[in-house]
C-alpha cells in the first residue's frame, strides 16, 4: 500500500480511507502482533487520522477482526465453486484443497499473525476467531460435504466436520511446517504444493488400506 501524501493525508474518505486502513493494520499487525501495535500507528501508515480510524471501526480488536475477515472472504469463490459447480464432488474437493492451500501460501502475512495470534491468545481468542472470522466458512464446508454425503458421494458413516477438519488443517500444517520438511530426505513435495495437495485428498477420500484390506 503507497504512503498517503502530504496533501492527502488525513484527507481520505469513504471506501479508499477504509482499504487503506484495512491494508495499513494488516501490515502491523502481521509484523508485530496484535498488542504491540497502536491505533497511532495503524493511522501513521494508513495516512488517515485516529479519529477517522474510529469512525469505521470502533476498537482496535474490532479492526484486528475485520483485517482476518477480509483475508477470509477471499475464499469465498472457492467455496462458491465447492457447493455450486459441475462436476463430481471428487473432483470439486481437489481443486478446493489446492486454493485453499495457495490462499494460505499467498497470503502468509496473515496466516502467521492467525498463527502466532493463537499460539499466544488462544484461549480468549478462540471462541472469537470461530464465531466471527473462521465459523461460517467452515459451517458451509460442513454442509457441502454433508450434501455429498446425502447423494451418495461420501460415505453415509462418516462425520463431515471431521472431513472438514483434516482437509484444511492439513494444509495448515503444510504451510507451519514445510521450512523443516524439506530438509527431510524422503519428502518430496515441499516445493510442489499441488502434488501435496493432491496426495492429501487422495488419502482422505480412498484412505490407505489395499482395496482387498478394505
Amino acid at each position: 500500500m503507497p504512503p498517503a501524501t502530504p496533501s492527502e493525508k488525513f484527507t481520505v474518505t469513504g471506501a479508499d480511507a477504509t482499504e487503506r486502513i484495512l491494508a495499513a493494520a494488516k501490515d502491523l499487525f502481521a509484523e508485530s502482533g496484535f498488542n504491540a501495535v497502536s491505533m497511532s500507528a495503524i493511522a501513521e501508515l494508513a495516512g488517515v487520522s485516529k479519529a477517522n480510524i474510529f469512525h469505521h471501526f470502533k476498537s482496535k480488536n474490532e479492526l484486528y477482526l475485520a483485517v482476518l475477515k477480509t483475508a477470509c472472504s477471499e475464499s469465498l469463490p472457492q467455496m462458491d465453486r465447492l457447493g455450486n459447480g459441475s462436476g463430481a464432488l471428487v473432483e470439486r474437493l481437489r481443486d478446493f484443497s489446492l486454493s485453499h492451500l495457495a490462499n494460505i501460501l499467498r497470503d502468509e502475512k496473515v496466516s502467521r499473525l492467525i498463527q502466532r495470534d493463537l499460539l499466544k491468545n488462544g484461549p480468549q481468542r478462540g471462541k472469537e476467531l470461530a464465531e466471527q472470522v473462521f465459523g461460517q466458512n467452515f459451517a458451509r464446508l460442513v454442509d457441502i460435504l454433508r450434501s455429498g454425503q446425502k447423494k451418495g458421494e461420501l460415505r453415509e458413516e462418516i462425520d463431515p466436520a471431521m472431513l472438514a477438519t483434516l482437509l484444511i488443517g492439513a494444509n495448515v500444517f503444510y504451510f507451519q511446517s514445510r521450512e523443516v520438511l524439506r530438509h527431510f530426505p524422503d519428502v518430496g513435495f515441499t516445493d510442489t504444493p499441488e502434488r501435496y495437495s493432491a496426495m492429501l485428498v487422495d488419502m482422505l477420500l480412498y484412505g490407505i488400506l489395499p482395496p482387498d484390506k478394505k
